[in-house]
């Protein structure tokens, strides 16, 4: 490999959202707070049951006897540690802080993708901000998406992780390429259509930002119903969804009051 060919960068499920959902230059998030504290739950329950070690059964998430090494074991031996399983939704509630966001803002300052700036008042930071440090991780997300956006609407369902295999326990690799590194993009120029089914993770990536109201934002010439068929039916970008909605729900029932 070329010395100044840029590495591979693997990201979690989170930290791929995050650096989605954050502006390149000022560093803020593109969703309201709640929402990105929501989204991040949400993504944390689907890193794991792509990893295998949660996934849902009837209507509750529940462990199973996989045990991969994660950055998130403590969300996982939380959920272990339970007497009885709950619902996503359930659990999403439990995750949503903006301790776990700027945990996983950390993560991407230690990889060099993002920085991590306060602003301090009297002393005390008053609010942080992560702006973009190096694009090829998020280029090679996008690039990834909008092939995945850009294929045939049919025949397509949820991702299938309740068989995850060996090799898909490694962070998000294949959404951080760096661009041209691997696969050649659907709709590059002259490139053909190709009827592929995107990746499972990239899958579940998409689903993520449409829950968060955010794909619309990032590829706003999309289609519509194949985003629809790629995000349908995945449990946790369900539960994020009923989330905010309750979330929208009491904050209109509080203006009134």
């Amino acid at each position: 490999m070329d010395a100044a060919t840029p590495q591979a960068v693997e990201l979690s499920l989170p930290q791929a959202f995050l650096l989605l959902a954050t502006n390149d230059m000022n560093g803020k998030p593109e969703v309201p707070l709640f929402a990105l504290r929501s989204t991040v739950a949400g993504a944390i329950l689907a890193e794991l049951d792509l990893l295998g070690a949660i996934e849902l059964q009837g209507h509750r998430v529940r462990v199973t006897g996989t045990t991969p090494e994660t950055e998130f074991q403590r969300e996982l031996e939380l959920i272990r540690s339970k007497s009885r399983p709950h619902t996503p939704k359930w659990w999403v509630s439990v995750l949503e802080s903006r301790a776990e966001v700027l945990r996983v803002y950390d993560g991407l300052v230690s990889l060099g993708i993002v920085e991590h700036v306060g602003e301090k008042h009297l002393g005390r930071f008053r609010a942080v901000r992560f702006p973009e440090k190096d694009h090829a991780p998020e280029a090679a997300l996008l690039k990834r998406i909008e092939a995945a956006l850009s294929g045939p609407a049919s025949n397509l369902e949820a991702p299938d992780t309740s068989a995850t295999e060996e090799g898909a326990l490694d962070a998000v690799t294949a959404e951080a390429m760096v661009p041209g590194a691997n696969a050649p993009v659907a709709n590059a120029p002259g490139a053909k259509s190709t009827s592929k089914a995107p990746d499972p993770r990239t899958i579940v990536l998409i689903a993520l930002l449409q829950a968060a109201g955010l794909l619309g934002k990032l590829f706003p010439e999309a289609d519509r119903i194949r985003a629809s068929e790629l995000s349908k039916d995945y449990w946790p970008s369900r539960a994020v969804e009923d989330e905010l909605r309750m979330i929208r729900l009491a904050e209109e029932e509080a203006a009134t009051l």
